[in-house]
Order: C-alpha cells, then structure tokens, then sequence
C-alpha cells in the first residue's frame, strides 16, 4: 500500500512537471482543449495555468482553463474558486454571455459561498458595460438595474454594494435620458401632448436624476404650447423650488413671466400633488 501511495505521489509530481513544462511553458505540440488533454492534470496545476493566461492578456483562454477546473473537479474546492475566476476572466474578456453564465452558475451552486456578492456584481456588470449610447433599445439598462438591485439587497453589507449603488444611479439616469431624447423629438415636431407625456416620466420615475431640471423645463415648454397654464406655472414653481441655481429655471422663470404667468402651484393636477408633496410635504 504504501508502495502504491508513493507510486502515485511520484506520478502527480511528474504531471505536475509536465504540465508547467507544456502548458506553462507553452510547448506548441500540446493542445489543453484536445479531449481529454487535461484530465490527468491537478485542479490546482491548471488554476495556475488560468492565473498565468490572464497575467499574460488572454482573458478567453483564462477563462477556458478555469471551465476545467469545474468540469474535471466539480465537487471541490477548486471547483468553486474556479468558476468565480471564470466567470470574471469572461467578463475580462467583453464575454458577457458566458459572464452571465458563469456567474449564474455560482449563484446557484454556491448561494452562500464567500463571492455570490461578487458574482451577482459581475452578473449585473455584464449587462452595464453593453450599455451604451442612448438611441439604443433600454432592455439592457433594465436587466442592469433589476440586477444591481438584487445586489444591493441581498449583500447591502458588502463591498461591492456601494460600486453597484452608484453603477445603478447611473443606469436611471440612462434611462430618463432616452425619455428626454424622445420627448424632445416630439417636442420639436409640435407634438405636444405625446412630448409632455415623455417629460413626465421622467418627473414621476426618475426624480432624482440629472435629467429632471430639464424635463420641468421642457413640461413648461409643453404645457404653454397646449394652454394649459396651470400645469406650466407649477413645472415651474417645483423648478424653482429645488433647481432654481440650474439655467433651466432661468428659461422657466423668462418663459413664463413672457406670458404674464408665475413659477407658482395652481390647480388640481399630478403636477400639484407632486408640489404638495416634496415642497409642502403634504403626503395626502
């Protein structure tokens, strides 16, 4: 028996040694995604191999070394460390499928292990960074939040909680941007109604992004358009009251004083209840 056992300690550290002489050496007549190619090798060789690939720029490749770990070794310790690593070399490299994937995967296997907050990081991560400019369809934007969200309340006391808050202010403010980008196309095409709809989408959903000045602006703008006064003098009344440093206010204030009107609460409308609200603090 023990002849055996130092038969095979023998064995792993001569596997061990070819593998740094191949694959960490880069030997060019080894192919690791051959079958089997990996399979004789420790989990903790080929962690190294996934750790060298991405000091070395090779985020796919990373990525591929650490899939092997789950594979050949899912029901150990280095099956949990290497799906982390996965799922973060994917997202190194601007995979955000397999990202999402990968860091799924850990969410589901390892509920409670010690990076579900960061695989729900990357998860939510991976929508984000597609994220781009705002002409483009929002779905991304909202499965970003949706996922920012899970973060924040199912870790609120980790360390990735803060970065996930702020990426989330972010997405909303992407959000009302795409708003406003549409209610000014329909604003400039005298589409007034369907413009101050968008406008007040953004006053009643996304208050407190950088969005919102303008959009009481532009509801001014609209309401003048439509006649309906009321609604324009209490845009600007709110303007006013928590944006009047903005020049957006300064346009208000001119726009309606052009006409004769004030910056003041009038009438019974959304907007009325929005000033009763947060100027009055009138909650009912």
């Amino acid at each position: 028996m023990a002849g055996w056992k130092s038969g095979l300690a023998t064995r792993q550290a001569l596997a061990a040694a070819f593998l740094a002489a191949t694959v960490l050496g880069g030997c060019s007549n080894f192919d690791p995604k051959a079958p089997g190619a990996l399979d004789n090798y420790s989990a903790s060789d080929i962690y190294t191999r996934g750790e060298y690939e991405l000091q070395h720029g090779k985020a796919k490749d990373a990525a591929f070394y650490f899939s092997e770990i789950e594979r050949l070794y899912p029901y150990s310790s280095w099956a949990e460390r290497g799906l982390i690593m996965e799922a973060f070399a994917y997202h190194k490299a601007a995979d955000y499928d397999n990202t999402r994937a990968a860091a799924q995967r850990y969410l589901d296997n390892y509920p409670t292990g010690k990076d579900a907050a960061y695989a729900q990081y990357l998860l939510a991560l991976s929508y984000y960074d597609q994220i781009d400019e705002v002409g483009r369809d929002q779905a991304l934007t909202r499965d970003a939040l949706k996922a920012f969200t899970k973060l924040i309340e199912t870790y609120p006391d980790s360390e990735y909680a803060r970065a996930a808050t702020l990426k989330f202010d972010l997405a909303m403010d992407h959000l009302a941007a795409k708003e406003m980008e549409v209610g000014r196309y329909y604003l400039k095409r005298s589409i007034y109604g369907a413009a101050a709809a968008r406008f007040r989408i953004v006053v009643e959903q996304f208050p407190t992004t950088s969005q919102t000045p303008e959009a009481l602006y532009r509801l001014v703008e609209a309401y003048m358009a439509l006649g309906l006064t009321d609604e324009a003098q209490t845009a600007g009344a709110i303007l006013g009251h928590n944006f009047q440093s903005t020049s957006w206010y300064d346009d208000a204030y001119a726009l309606l004083t052009g006409h004769g009107l004030q910056a003041r609460s009038l009438g019974n409308n959304w907007l009325s209840a929005i000033y009763r609200q947060t100027v009055r603090g009138a909650w009912l």
